[in-house]
């Protein structure tokens, strides 16, 4: 598993929890790309949330500040531009510097606003529930799709209960105090070599695609979901592969194992044991999942040589793809 692996995996999934977002906004309407980005988010805050606290060591800090830290750590450890500001143990702050991971490119002139701040109800408007604190909340005050030089928003204990509706409240009136790096907290990984940052990004990029998968069955049933999953998936892949000098029998198996995944290849012949990538995720029709998620490097193959074809099976365990000349 090498640097330049990690990172082509990281730019493919990236770019492919993007491009579904844009896919639901073209075909779908912002109410059911908003409903995606709201569930996708709250399933990954259940998922990752508290258990990433205790693996930071931000268990034992107050509510507002441990939140903050969680956002910068987590974030910057995949590879995300982020800043952080402590105004006191009751309110500290988060920033997320253009260009966003998230909407990249020209991606974010088409994210609606309701659409960008469903992530922050999903996730960012639940840590006090999660926390078991109903005083903690987000206020928002900067939105990078509405023009704004970032998102940003702080974390704060108010004095009193608050209700639902308050969770995740936007001011556009205040502004976060200035990042200085001096004086921002440190993680061991500042001292990390490039590969294992890059393998760390890599997981960060992956684990958009275990929870994209599952969210999308369960709001438009399997059928729907994965055809739509399908499409974009192609379109992915024929738009961010990159040649490399390779054949692509090579280059597909280099980017399975740099999944993690264990895969071997005889000439055009690649063969793989297991997808460790949805190990544990559960889906109605995994098959539909399979074929959607396979889409991306048909779509890969279809850039690097539209007269080849990838011939797959997927069956008791092992997945096979063969790169064989299109028939005429």
């Amino acid at each position: 598993m090498n640097e330049a692996g990690c990172k082509r995996v990281s730019k493919l999934y990236n770019a492919l929890m993007t491009g579904l977002v844009l896919a639901l906004v073209g075909h779908r309407g912002a109410g059911d790309a908003r409903r995606f980005v709201f569930a996708h988010f709250r399933r990954q805050h259940l998922e990752k949330f508290l258990p990433g606290l205790k693996k930071l060591g931000l268990d034992g800090l107050p509510h507002a500040v441990a939140c903050a830290q969680y956002h910068y750590f987590s974030n910057a450890l995949g590879g995300v531009k982020t800043e952080y500001v402590t105004e006191s143990g009751r309110k500290a702050w988060v920033r997320y510097p253009p260009p966003r991971w998230i909407w990249q490119g020209t991606a974010i002139c088409a994210i609606p606003r309701a659409v960008n701040e469903a992530m922050l109800h999903g996730w960012h408007g639940h840590n006090g529930v999660s926390l078991r604190n109903p005083r903690l909340g987000f206020v928002c005050t900067g939105q990078t799709v509405t023009g704004d030089p970032g998102l940003e928003g702080y974390y704060v204990e108010y004095d009193r209960d608050i209700a639902e509706h308050e969770r995740v409240r936007f001011a556009a009136d205040e502004r976060m105090p200035r990042f200085d790096p001096a004086a921002a907290p440190k993680l061991e990984s500042a001292s990390w070599p490039a590969e294992r940052l890059a393998k760390v990004e890599r997981s960060y990029a992956m684990e958009y695609v275990r929870s994209l998968l599952p969210t999308m069955q369960e709001l438009f049933g399997a059928q729907e979901a994965f055809a739509i999953v399908g499409r974009t998936a192609r379109l992915i892949g024929m738009q961010f592969y990159e040649e490399d000098g390779a054949t692509f029998a090579e280059w597909l198996e280099a980017i399975q194992a740099a999944q993690g995944e264990e895969v071997a290849r005889d000439g055009d012949r690649i063969v793989q044991r297991g997808w460790k990538l949805m190990d544990g995720i559960a889906l109605a029709d995994p098959e539909l999942a399979f074929r959607a998620w396979n889409a991306l490097w048909e779509g890969a193959l279809a850039a690097h040589d539209r007269d080849l074809t990838l011939r797959t099976t997927h069956d008791a365990g092992l997945i096979t793809w063969r790169v064989e000349a299109r028939p005429r």
